[in-house]
């Protein structure tokens, strides 16, 4: 069986196979053939390579591939989407690997096809040996929607290991902690009737100016009440993301949708959150006669904190860049909840996901492979 390409040509024709994952079906793809890509690439090296659906969702699959076998060895994780993309604001073709000059441009070239090659890059030249621990290659589905391909893993997938890198771009920095999220549906319901006489119905929007109010005060509240000084944004956000009600100006709004985002530092709760802000939205509603629904868009991501030092240690040794944290969320709590010590460590900049021309320097790819087969040869090769 041929080994896989060159690096550029796997990047190359991971590009060239979209895999967008979206909240909204008409965007939504399957991953399938970049698993298969990556399956038929550590097949090749003598990776055991397993390919397990996601359950519930139709056309999406996780891969996990090891090489050795025994425990306490390193996983190297990428997911295997991207984000939509506004095709028309593009200078080059998305959807094939374009350089100029140190860059290379295409849809998840950052955000982090690049990554799962670099990781099969890195694993080259120890196909042969003998691995004291094993390694393990994983490539998920949905983390840009869902993450169902992270909720659906199982520790005794990922052979029995204490490491795991995720290949999100940090610019080569060890992250060792981000904040959650959560995504909120709020709908308030009353009744419409002819606008002449607002006695006719209970006017939706008139109730949504207060939740509003409320919210925003509730906003203002988490920021006085946590800090977290290892953040550069050091308070919990709250982004008002987009609101839909009524259909005419001459009727009473019956329904408002409005949906945002919450992002909660390590050591806050999204559970109690959540409740918290109900209960404020309850009491802001009394005597309106409005129903008033607020759910999660998807399940929430936790806070992510490293669970340990070593690999965090040895990642700021490799690179030479200290640890750090980021506002974005990742599959880490995931690991973490696994029992895997994981640090967040890629190449490429979170500024240039999920833009257009999103794009990759070519300087930073041969370090990447260099700290990936140092932090290798410390947790699969020594004794």
């Amino acid at each position: 069986m041929p080994k896989p390409p060159a690096l550029r040509e796997m990047i190359e024709r991971l590009i060239a196979a979209p895999s967008i994952s979206s909240t909204l079906p008409q965007y939504d793809l399957s991953n399938q053939p970049v698993v298969d890509l990556v399956a038929e690439w550590l097949d090749s090296l003598g990776f055991d390579v397993k390919i397990t659906q996601v359950p519930g969702r139709e056309g999406k699959s996780n891969l996990v591939a090891t090489l050795g076998s025994g425990t306490g060895g390193l996983v190297l994780s990428g997911h295997t989407d991207t984000v939509p993309m506004d095709e028309g604001l593009w200078r080059t073709d998305p959807f094939q690997l374009t350089e100029i000059g140190d860059k290379w441009y295409g849809l998840g070239t950052c955000d982090m096809k690049s990554f799962i090659a670099l990781a099969i890059e890195a694993a080259r030249p120890y196909a042969d040996q003998g691995l004291t621990h094993p390694l393990t290659i994983l490539a998920t589905a949905d983390e840009e929607s869902s993450m169902s391909g992270a909720r659906a893993l199982a520790a005794d997938d990922l052979a029995g290991a204490r490491f795991a890198v995720i290949g999100e771009p940090t610019e080569l920095a060890p992250v060792t902690q981000h904040k959650g999220i959560m995504m909120l549906s709020l709908v308030a319901k009353g009744s419409s009737g002819h606008s002449s006489n607002p006695a006719l119905g209970r006017n939706a929007l008139d109730g949504t100016a207060r939740i509003l109010d409320e919210i925003c005060d509730f906003r203002d509240g988490l920021r006085k009440t946590y800090q977290h000084p290892a953040f550069e944004v050091d308070y919990p956000t709250l982004n008002l993301g987009c609101i839909h009600g009524g259909d005419n100006p001459n009727r009473i709004c019956d329904h408002v949708d409005l949906s945002f985002d919450l992002r909660v530092l390590p050591g806050m709760d999204n559970d109690i959150i959540k409740s918290e802000l109900e209960d404020r939205l309850a009491h802001r509603l009394d005597n309106l006669g409005l129903d008033l629904t607020l759910s999660l868009l998807h399940p929430h991501v936790a806070p992510f904190e490293s669970s340990g030092t070593t690999l965090a240690a040895e990642a700021t040794a490799l690179s030479g860049i200290a640890s750090k944290s980021v506002a974005f969320a990742t599959e880490a709590p995931f690991l973490t909840d696994l029992g895997l010590e994981t640090i967040v460590m890629g190449p490429g900049s979170i500024d240039q996901a999920h833009q257009p021309n999103e794009f990759i320097e070519t300087k930073q790819l041969a370090p990447t492979i260099d700290i990936l087969r140092g932090l290798i040869e410390k947790h699969c090769l020594a004794p």
